[in-house]
């Protein structure tokens, strides 16, 4: 996962637990175990644990870490030790195709139907995404003239030596043979050669394939690079350090990213799962969320401020414009690309 926070999962998991192991002893007879990053550990605490806990007279315990490890965790276990398992996407795909998730009684969640269609079932009939961002173009508007209005404007002869990609490996690196593969007019899942020629193409306007967010950011703020793909939790970082960059506004649409939330084939507590997903997806615990700078909302009746929005992907506009992206065939098409991408740029 390219997330610019990733330094913060311990320190957010400890304060979780932290806060947990200052209230009094709970005579709960159930337990319901968690697996997700630990990020926002005072706010989750505040508006999830505490309030699920008192709703749901269990206690709740957690699995932290990145995607991979916790994923891996899971499949080690097979499909045990976890009641609900938070993922982005692209994972959630990949424990799906392992057999490692059951799929989620929509009857049980009946807040499910109050999310923007993209969000209600994103991989069939597993769960559903509980909060929604996006991947697109970021620039220096101070040093970039005409704005960046399109994808293929990463191809134009004036942003020679200016750019930085996402790593092939990174969540967004993978999306970049997708967008090359739309400029050739071609889809790069059937036929990938057309796309690596528009990389090659692409390649003089790169200065850097950059690893993670925090690595994203110091190049913007160093000079070394005036664009860059990002997803959008890093901007309000990123303009923290260089208030210039901007988020292109793409006539041809961002690209999606779901986090999603699932129960492993495994889960005990099954039938608890089931309503701490609906309890998530209550629209005003959405807003609260949303409005404390936690997570964007996938509930349509979700109505922010303009402060409260503008860091979030938001609205019916631009979260339908938004293009998605068919993991089943990202991932088995992920280990040529990285092959060829390596190619390109010499790594």
């Amino acid at each position: 996962m390219m997330n610019i926070e990733i330094s913060r999962t311990l320190a957010g998991a400890a304060c979780v637990a932290a806060m947990l192991a200052a209230s009094p002893v709970m005579a709960q007879s159930k337990t319901l175990t968690i697996s997700w990053w630990g990020f926002n550990g005072d706010k989750l605490n505040e508006f999830i644990v505490q309030p699920f806990q008192e709703q749901c007279g269990c206690e709740l315990v957690f699995e932290t870490g990145n995607n991979a490890d916790r994923l891996n965790k899971i499949k080690i276990r097979g499909g045990a030790g976890v009641d609900v398992a938070y993922f982005t996407d692209s994972y959630s795909q990949i424990g799906i195709e392992e057999g490692l998730f059951q799929p989620v009684d929509r009857s049980k969640v009946p807040n499910i139907s109050g999310l923007y269609e993209m969000a209600q079932a994103p991989q069939g009939e597993y769960g559903p995404a509980y909060s929604i961002g996006r991947v697109g173009i970021v620039y220096d508007a101070a040093k970039v003239e005409p704005p960046i209005t399109s994808w293929s404007d990463l191809w134009r002869d004036d942003l020679k030596g200016q750019i930085s990609l996402p790593g092939i490996t990174t969540t967004a690196g993978p999306m970049v043979v997708m967008i090359a593969g739309d400029k050739a007019g071609t889809n790069a899942f059937e036929n990938d050669d057309p796309a690596f020629a528009e990389i090659e193409a692409l390649k003089p306007n790169v200065v850097k394939n950059y690893k993670t967010g925090s690595e994203m950011i110091n190049l913007f703020s160093t000079g070394e690079i005036t664009v860059s793909l990002a997803q959008d939790f890093a901007l309000a970082q990123l303009q923290a350090a260089v208030p210039t960059v901007v988020w292109a506004d793409l006539k041809d649409g961002a690209i999606a990213t779901l986090n999603t939330v699932n129960i492993p084939k495994g889960s005990e507590n099954v039938e608890l799962a089931h309503e701490f997903i609906n309890f998530i997806l209550d629209p005003e615990r959405q807003k609260t969320l949303a409005a404390n700078g936690v997570d964007a909302p996938v509930v349509k009746s979700v109505e922010l401020t303009p402060d409260q929005a503008k860091q979030w992907t938001y609205g019916a506009e631009m979260i339908d414009n938004l293009k998605r992206v068919d993991y089943a065939k990202m991932n088995a098409a992920k280990a040529g690309w990285i092959d060829r991408w390596n190619e390109v740029f010499g790594m």
